[in-house]
């Protein structure tokens, strides 16, 4: 048995038989080596010190008796010890340090006093900091003076401090879960950061796109698509900043944008890229390709619906794999990340440790961010500020790729003069205006009903043609559509009427019968959600009204490749109103945009965009930025407010199970077992969102099961379709009416 040392950070019992066989690490070990981390994470912006010295005394409260008496007795090593309960430490430190650096206060105080419970609002932080420095608590002469710690060259606004000091308690969550790690769980600990750095990942890049290249046929469109990658590839030098790629479907934006990337990345030192992506169907293609170029061990795949078992189920080091990457997702150590609009902003708005404990690793990195026009507009004051702060003070370079660019630059006026969008400073596209991409990449033709028409027209319509894809607004104007079509050749629907994996297998099978010759009627009935990402081209599109930005997208997947020359995009109008709110404001957003020669040129964008900007009532509707604007001296940042108001998708409605393949199987293991974070993974694949009015029929219709608390199943087969999906229909009221 190893000393035991006077103060107790965190101990282990060995698992050699030996009830004495203990091992501990000290406080001041403890201590010091999450300084060194937190130190070694701050200097990504510049903080080295100030990192430093919270890490030095984020558990000086541990040396206080009541909680060495508590950690020996409650861990087993001296089961016999009298206590008086768990004796709370984080807030001793952020003491001690407001007393070391009374002008640095809250900066250095808020992440020590939150490393456990996180970023709390100011009055329950104001109270804990009126306390006093319990007696028996000791402390060394601090290594560095108030005016060491000020970061040169930094200027911060009001809206720059809750980041500032949200990068702080990032980088002192993650030391301490790391340094804690190192001696709990040596293994998991080097299994991490083992990823190749950018530096040598560039080469893999280069040879990948230069294999393309050659093994693709010179046509004019791969000629121009070199022509993109090539400029994005000079441009890479340019400084870090805010750019963008606006480049139409078909002009290989994603490989154009990794380039310029990377290279950009390695010019000024960067360590990551993050790639930032809406949609869960475009990552799980863009992280195929990237690690088919740069290798599984250098990609970190993070979104809610990643099945880590599913992608490396084939690979012989799987297990290793999953391992990096479970780990990976925590911190975002890794040099290529792919993640949600979700998880990435939510991120940088949240107040738990588990949350911020990847923030630091986005300073000095590369954002990619794709779509950019699905950002909210609800939000989108407070999302531009983030972003400016992190360029500013954090190191970071924004990329923004679509094909339907917003206006993120300047100011603009929502529906009145109380209402506007303080944008960003400067915006730099990275293609020329005068190379007309929108001309070249053409692919189809926009026609837009100035009638409007019943299903039935819609219908009639659509059995004109073999091959046609049908988007529309609602579940349900899917369905009705769908149930109204002829059942000649292969006619598929598409909604979230669908559990995801029902939506994935369907997709695929949509996909297959496109590349069989053989089928000569291909029907599809979708709502949006085909609208972005999913790889696939049809000879005509229909399209039911909405904004600018949504037919473009449709649009995109009619003769994708271009083969046809110029086809057709129709854009009709059932004889029903729109569903109001955001739908709605941005279909009369594009209605109002006077008489428009070209509905794909960036001009057209521009002045939708304007349109849309001026029918929008707050550009801040939960009033995030006023919950953490800092005022005066005085801490009046609501971190814990902020992070529950800043929410891009609003829980509504109930998730439910049903009952399609093997879901089933996972709902025993969750009844056996408890639902564990891989079994929710694999749950989630079989849930479907319905309103709360559907869910409390089914459940007074006893068609619902709770299978654990807060959790149901639509245990009924007959009750989701194998065409259309979930039915909140009783079929067995149906059955006792035939009879």
């Amino acid at each position: 048995m190893m000393q035991e040392p006077q103060y107790i950070s965190h101990l282990k019992r060995l698992d050699i038989g030996d009830a004495n066989s203990w091992v501990f690490q000290s406080n001041e070990v403890h201590q010091q080596g999450v300084a060194l981390l937190t130190q070694k994470f701050a200097s990504a912006f510049g903080c080295a010190r100030m990192g430093y010295i919270i890490g030095q005394f984020h558990d000086i409260g541990k040396e206080q008796d009541s909680f060495q008496l508590y950690i020996r007795k409650v861990s087993g090593f001296k089961p016999d010890l009298k206590y008086a309960g768990r004796t709370p430490h984080a807030f001793i430190g952020a003491l001690v340090v407001r007393k070391l650096y009374p002008h640095l206060f809250p900066l250095l105080s808020y992440p020590i006093a939150s490393h456990h419970t996180g970023l709390s609002d100011s009055y329950d932080f104001n109270a804990k900091m009126n306390d006093d420095i319990p007696s028996g608590v000791r402390f060394p002469v601090p290594d560095f003076t108030e005016k060491d710690l000020i970061p040169t060259g930094k200027s911060f606004g009001p809206d720059d401090l809750n980041h500032f000091i949200r990068l702080l308690f990032s980088c002192l969550v993650d030391a301490d879960y790391l340094d804690t790690e190192r001696f709990l769980n040596e293994n998991n600990y080097f299994q991490r950061g083992n990823g190749v750095p950018l530096t040598g990942l560039l080469p893999r890049l280069v040879t990948y796109l230069a294999g393309l290249s050659e093994n693709s046929p010179q046509t004019e469109l791969n000629q121009l698509r070199r022509k993109i990658q090539h400029l994005c590839g000079e441009k890479s030098i340019k400084e870090p900043g805010f750019y963008s790629l606006t480049v139409p479907t078909g002009g290989g934006k994603t490989l154009s944008s990794l380039l310029w990337a990377v290279k950009h990345a390695v010019k000024y030192g960067k360590d990551r890229i993050i790639i930032v992506i809406p949609y869960t169907s475009i990552i799980v293609q863009t992280a195929a390709i990237l690690r088919k170029i740069f290798g599984d061990e250098n990609v970190c795949e993070h979104h809610s619906s990643f099945d880590f078992e599913e992608v490396w189920k084939d690979k012989p080091d799987s297990s290793q794999l999953e391992l990096q990457q479970r780990l990976a997702s925590e911190n975002w150590d890794y040099p290529i990340i792919v993640t949600t609009n979700v998880q990435f902003f939510e991120s940088l708005f949240g107040n738990k440790p588990s949350v911020c404990r990847k923030l630091h690793n986005i300073a000095n990195s590369v954002v990619i961010l794709d779509e950019i026009q699905t950002l909210p507009r609800e939000y989108l004051q407070p999302i531009v500020n983030a972003m400016d702060s992190y360029q500013r003070l954090f190191g970071v370079s924004f990329l923004f790729t679509t094909a339907s660019q917003p206006i993120l630059s300047g100011n603009h006026q929502g529906t009145n003069n109380l209402v506007q969008l303080y944008g960003l400073k400067k915006v730099e596209e990275l293609i020329p205006n005068n190379w007309n991409l929108h001309d070249k990449l053409r692919r189809v033709n926009i026609h837009i009903d100035d009638f409007r028409s019943l299903y039935d027209d819609i219908v009639h319509r659509l059995t004109q043609y073999d091959k046609v894809l049908c988007i529309v607004n609602t579940r349900n104007d899917a369905f009705e559509i769908f149930s109204r079509m002829p059942q000649e050749g292969l006619v598929f629907h598409l909604s979230r009427r669908m559990c995801p994996l029902h939506i994935r297998q369907t997709i695929e099978r949509i996909r297959e019968a496109l590349n069989d010759t053989s089928n000569k009627i291909i029907r599809v009935i979708s709502t949006q959600l085909i609208e972005a990402g999913v790889d696939i081209d049809f000879p005509v599109v229909f399209r039911q009204e909405a904004g600018l930005d949504s037919i473009l997208q449709a649009a995109g997947r009619c003769n994708r490749e271009g083969r046809l020359g110029i086809a057709d995009t129709y854009v009709f109008n059932l004889d029903k109103p729109l569903p109001k709110g955001s739908l709605s404001e941005a279909n009369e957003a594009r209605k109002s945009m006077g008489k428009i020669v070209d509905w794909l040129s960036p001009q057209a964008m521009t002045t939708y965009f304007r349109q849309l900007y001026c029918r929008c009532n707050s550009f801040d509707e939960k009033g995030v930025i006023g919950l953490l604007r800092q005022n005066s001296r005085i801490n009046e940042m609501d971190f814990e407010q902020a992070a529950q108001a800043f929410k891009l998708i609003e829980e509504r409605g109930r998730n439910v199970i049903v009952n399609y393949v093997d879901s089933l199987e996972f709902v025993a293991k969750i009844k056996k077992n408890g639902f564990s974070y891989e079994l929710s993974k694999k749950i989630g694949n079989f849930m479907v969102n319905i309103n709360e009015r559907d869910f409390q029929s089914l459940l007074k219709q006893g068609l619902l099961e709770e299978v654990i608390e807060g959790i149901y199943l639509l245990p009924d087969r007959e009750q989701y379709s194998s065409e259309t999906g979930l039915t909140t229909h009783n079929h067995w009221l149906d059955e006792i009416l035939i009879q």
